[in-house]
């Protein structure tokens, strides 16, 4: 029996690159000398290291990126969203929206230990430069996603989440912590919780029999041709889930909630409503009522999460999204 492996943060690298030699050799000697290194944006246990990989031919080795270790969840989807059975070295680069898989494997070294290697992008990530065209071209990689991951089975239930809960918190949170805006704050929090069983009882009933990224932002997408330009390709499956497809819009949204300039001309809910489309994909129901329903939600509950999202520009806009809710969900 393999050796159960418990892999945290801060030990992760350390781990690594002890098995770096037994990970180049399961790779038949294909993978390079592997420099490790962390991202800002980078959650989780995982080390992240580069690299290159030899190809069958004399062809010059391509960037890679290895990942160690992996959730089951990303080893999965990165297998399952491969364009073809053809090679990662001979697929059409722009017909995969997930990075093209090199290697990957659930055990190494005798660990319980999953990873994978993964082309490196020339672009990226779009959060390290803003241009106007990133929404449009992160919500058209969702809706890539979504088409691509519509071909499997939902094999799992919907995440289930106590809104009651959640905005009681958040009523507490505000009486407790030195916060902006405090009383109109406790006034929009009351005229949520009023509302709060009905709105979270819609909000249960959507469709959920989508697929999901699950962490659609500017740090997850990546690109083969430009930052300003081209198709985006998304990175980091780890959080791929069901749901409804208005789930991945408003959580885009909602990072660019407290730079509202960015928003002006673009609406990623409605927009990923006409990608869904081109992908053949229906935007059921009354979707613009649902995604104001889970801005009010996830505005709501903001003040629960005030150590890690505490932001003032970020709770200010909060605040600003879900008087606009419960003004429009009357």
């Amino acid at each position: 029996m393999n050796e159960q492996a418990t892999v945290t943060r801060s030990d992760s690298r350390t781990l690594a690159a002890s098995l770096a030699p037994v990970l180049q050799k399961a790779c038949d000697g294909r993978l390079g000398e592997i420099t490790w290194f962390k991202t800002d944006w980078q959650r989780g246990g995982a080390a992240t290291g580069v690299a290159t990989w030899r190809l069958d031919d004399d062809q010059q080795p391509r960037k890679v990126v290895v990942k160690l270790p992996v959730v089951q969840r990303e080893l999965l989807w990165a297998r399952r969203l491969q364009p073809s059975s053809e090679p990662a070295d001979v697929v059409d680069p722009n017909a995969c929206v997930v990075p093209r898989l090199y290697a990957s494997d659930e055990t190494l070294g005798g660990y319980d230990l999953a990873w994978i290697v993964i082309e490196r992008f020339e672009h990226g990530p779009l959060g390290s430069h803003w241009h106007d065209d990133h929404i449009t071209r992160i919500v058209e990689a969702g809706a890539s996603f979504q088409a691509a991951a519509s071909a499997f089975e939902i094999d799992q239930p919907p995440r289930v989440e106590d809104w009651p809960a959640l905005v009681h918190d958040a009523v507490e949170s505000v009486k407790t912590n030195s916060i902006h805006h405090r009383q109109e704050w406790s006034n929009a929090l009351k005229t949520l919780r009023h509302r709060i069983d009905k709105l979270a009882h819609e909000w249960d009933a959507r469709d959920c029999r989508q697929w999901l990224h699950g962490d659609l932002h500017l740090a997850n997408a990546m690109s083969r041709v430009g930052l300003d330009h081209g198709p985006v390709c998304l990175i980091d499956l780890a959080d791929v889930h069901v749901g409804h497809w208005v789930e991945d819009a408003v959580y885009l949204e909602r990072q660019l909630w407290a730079r509202p300039d960015r928003l002006k001309a673009h609406k990623p809910v409605k927009e990923m409503a006409a990608a869904r489309k081109k992908h053949g994909l229906h935007s059921e129901g009354d979707y613009p009522r649902l995604a104001m329903i889970r801005r009010a939600l996830l505005a709501g509950a903001a003040p629960r999460f005030i150590k890690s999202e505490g932001h003032p520009a970020y709770l200010e806009a909060c605040l600003h999204w879900l008087n606009t809710a419960l003004s429009e969900l009357k």
